[in-house]
């Protein structure tokens, strides 16, 4: 069986309009941190985006430095663990890990699994570290603007 693409489920989602998204990785520091304030920031004002994570630890500080590149400003945001988000309101959950197994979440939801790379750890000096943040954010933030017609 051959995997859709992600364009196909990003246009899938769009025609959906769920009201709740849910982002889902690890630690939910760097990619689902990430895709959450993308997000909001392309949504309507009526949905719902949050993010969650099966081991949250902080949110990465490459993350915020990434996204206020963009005028994106989520230094608000702290990890949540995925067992605080109630299934009932989720209608789409998109999970973003790829080296890693990813948190999973009950409930009728419509799944789309993403897999990115984890930036967080690549690359050995602070700017290699801060361009694989950049990488994602920009695949992120490509596949989001389909999923919210921008």
């Amino acid at each position: 069986m051959s995997e859709r693409s992600w364009e196909a489920e990003a246009e899938e989602l769009r025609k959906l309009a769920p009201r709740h998204f849910l982002f889902l990785c690890v630690a939910n520091s760097a990619r689902s941190q990430m895709a959450e304030g993308i997000a909001r920031s392309l949504a309507p004002a009526s949905v719902t985006v949050s993010s969650a994570g099966s081991k949250p630890s902080r949110v990465n500080p490459l993350a915020i430095r990434a996204l206020d590149e963009l005028g994106i400003d989520i230094r608000g945001h702290h990890s949540k663990s995925v067992d605080s988000v109630s299934p009932d309101d989720v209608e789409a959950v998109i999970t973003l890990c790829a080296e890693e197994v990813c948190p999973v979440f009950l409930g009728k939801a419509r799944r789309i699994h993403w897999g990115l790379p984890d930036p967080a750890g690549a690359g050995a000096t602070e700017e290699e570290q801060l361009q694989s943040f950049r990488s994602v954010r920009d695949e992120l933030r490509r596949r989001l603007s389909v999923v919210f017609g921008r």
